[in-house]
């Protein structure tokens, strides 16, 4: 052994991660057409030709993805945050829904969410507060769906049905927790809470299957499923078209709007809103960076969560080098 031996070890161990990387890289989209595009001067983003099962057969790796976010290292504190933030906001959400109302009456915005029907539509908003809870409501999810999903059938655009494809995938994921944590849970909606002459609406987890689908504002206000819905699918297309600016400004006011609304309307309390926003943002950020690969890192964010570290040794009195990788 000699004194270029740490190199070689180096640049073999380079050579070895970086075939590893690679292979992670193709394992899924192996003998797939891309397309790519620029997302600004120092990135591009290749997109895979997309398969119509993919909202199906992706769930169980995007469950698995979204899972390991809430706990990693670098993101549990978001996890913490939600939880904490739910604790100090419930001693607070009957006050904060008396002082919604009171706001909302002093500017004319009504309680009651109205719709009307158009042709299969049955939920066509006719007042401003039926117009801001739809923006939760799966109708709207699906009618994005619909119009990335036109786009990307006329101009034949991967990027347009990856995000088609997310967002119906969102509405599972998402559900999924939510559905878990309301029959967990078991908590009172507030006008039912107001009825019932319980401020801050009781808690009764666990309802039976029968009792949940008789009387469902009962037990269904925790955490909200519309915040939940809209969160996820707006976070697959804000990652997937980063470069526009405009979406989040909008999205988010939207999104403001309509929490205010469940509020000001007794559907849900603020405390329902941290852990839906958050299962909203990890859902549909791991669901999106499923379908596509960043050019400038080189790194599959399907597959980003993997360590590559320097290692050193000492053998027979030389010191050696190389790359440890892990996945």
């Amino acid at each position: 052994m000699n004194r270029f031996t740490p190199l070689l070890l180096l640049l073999a161990g380079s050579v070895f991660s970086q075939s590893d990387s690679l292979s992670v890289l193709n394992k899924r989209f192996q003998d797939r057409k891309t397309q790519t595009y620029t997302i600004d001067s120092e990135t591009e983003r290749i997109y895979y030709q997309p398969k119509w099962h993919e909202p199906i057969t992706n769930l169980w790796q995007d469950f698995k993805d979204t899972n390991k976010d809430f706990v990693a290292d670098d993101h549990a504190w978001y996890l913490g945050g939600a939880l904490a933030a739910t604790a100090v906001m419930i001693p607070l959400d009957q006050d904060i829904v008396d002082e919604s109302r009171r706001f909302a009456e002093s500017i004319g915005l009504s309680a009651d969410n109205k719709y009307g029907t158009l042709g299969p539509l049955s939920n066509i908003p006719q007042n401003l507060g039926a117009a801001f809870y739809l923006t939760g409501n799966g109708t709207t999810v699906l009618l994005l769906t619909a119009g990335f999903m036109t786009h990307a059938v006329f101009t034949n655009d991967y990027r347009a049905y990856a995000t088609a494809s997310g967002m119906l995938e969102s509405m599972a994921l998402s559900g999924f927790y939510i559905q878990v944590l309301k029959r967990t849970t078991g908590r009172e909606s507030p006008f039912i809470a107001r009825e019932n002459g319980n401020p801050g609406g009781d808690w009764n987890p666990f309802p039976s299957f029968t009792a949940y689908g008789e009387n469902t504002p009962t037990y269904d206000a925790f955490p909200s499923g519309h915040l939940a819905t809209i969160m996820s699918a707006f976070t697959v297309i804000t990652t997937n078209y980063p470069e526009v600016k405009w979406l989040k400004p909008v999205g988010y006011s939207a999104i403001g709007l309509l929490s205010f609304q469940m509020v000001q309307s007794e559907v849900h309390w603020i405390s329902d809103y941290p852990l839906a926003l958050l299962i909203g943002y990890f859902s549909g950020k791991n669901i999106a960076r499923n379908r596509f690969i960043d050019r400038k890192t080189g790194q599959a964010n399907l597959q980003k969560k993997y360590d590559i570290r320097v290692t050193g040794n000492y053998l027979r009195d030389f010191q050696t080098l190389g790359l440890k990788l892990t996945f």
